[in-house]
C-alpha cells in the first residue's frame, strides 16, 4: 500500500530541475518545497552510482525537514567517453572560478569527443523517495539518443541543447516541456514512481 504524501521536499537547489519535477508530480502532490527554499545544505555526492547519490540526497533532506523528500541524480552518459561525464555531469560544468556553466560543460564534451564517429549517448535518471524514518524507494529511467553540436534550443537545462533523443530530429532543449516529458529519462523514472507510489489517486 502506498504511503500518503501531502507535501514533498524536492531535494535540489536547481530551479530548472525543481520546476520540471513539480510539473510531473503536480497531479499527485498539492504542496512542494525545495531544499533551497528551506535552507537545507547540499550533501556531498560521494556515491559511485546515480541511485546511490539520489538516496544520499533524499535521506538528508527528509531527515533535515521532517517531511518526505524526493531527490534525483541524473546525468549524461556518452558511449565514446566510456560513460562520462556520468555521475560527474554537474561537475563538468564547474568552471575554474567556481561557477557552474553548462555551456562550458557542453564544450568540454565536444572537445573530449574530438573526431570520434560514435556520438551515441543516454540520459540516466535515478529517483529516490525518502521518508524521515529512513524508508526509501528507488526508480531508474533512461533516454537513449545521440549528441549534436553546436547546442540548439532554449528550453530545458543542463545538457539538453546537445541531446537528440532516439527517433527525433530536435534536441530536448528545442522541445516544448510536454513533448520532452513524454520521452525523457526523468519521465521514464517518474512513470515508475507514480505507478508504485501514487496509484490512481490525484489531488
Amino acid at each position: 500500500m502506498a504511503r500518503e504524501i501531502l507535501s514533498l521536499v524536492l531535494a535540489t537547489h536547481n530551479a530548472g530541475k525543481a520546476r520540471e519535477i513539480a510539473d510531473l508530480l503536480g497531479p499527485y502532490i498539492s504542496t512542494f518545497y525545495t531544499a533551497g527554499e528551506l535552507g537545507l545544505p547540499e550533501p556531498e555526492e560521494t556515491e559511485s552510482t546515480f541511485a546511490g547519490n539520489a538516496r544520499l540526497k533524499a535521506l538528508a533532506a527528509a531527515k533535515a525537514s521532517g517531511k518526505p523528500a524526493l531527490a534525483d541524480d541524473s546525468g549524461l552518459s556518452v558511449t565514446a567517453l566510456g560513460g562520462d561525464p556520468g555521475i560527474y555531469s554537474a561537475r563538468w560544468a564547474q568552471k575554474p572560478d567556481g561557477t557552474r556553466d553548462f555551456s562550458y560543460a557542453m564544450n568540454k564534451v565536444e572537445e573530449a569527443l574530438g573526431t570520434a564517429e560514435d556520438r551515441s549517448a543516454a540520459f540516466v535518471c535515478a529517483l529516490c523517495l525518502a521518508w524521515p524514518d529512513g524508508h526509501v524507494e528507488i526508480f531508474e529511467g533512461r533516454a537513449e539518443g545521440h549528441l549534436e553540436f553546436p547546442p540548439r534550443g532554449t528550453h530545458g537545462f543542463g545538457y539538453d541543447p546537445i541531446f537528440v533523443p532516439q527517433g527525433q530530429t530536435i534536441t530536448f532543449a528545442q522541445m516544448e516541456p510536454d513533448q520532452k516529458h513524454a520521452m525523457s529519462h526523468r519521465a521514464d523514472a517518474f512513470r515508475q514512481l507514480v505507478a508504485a507510489t501514487f496509484e490512481d489517486e490525484a489531488v
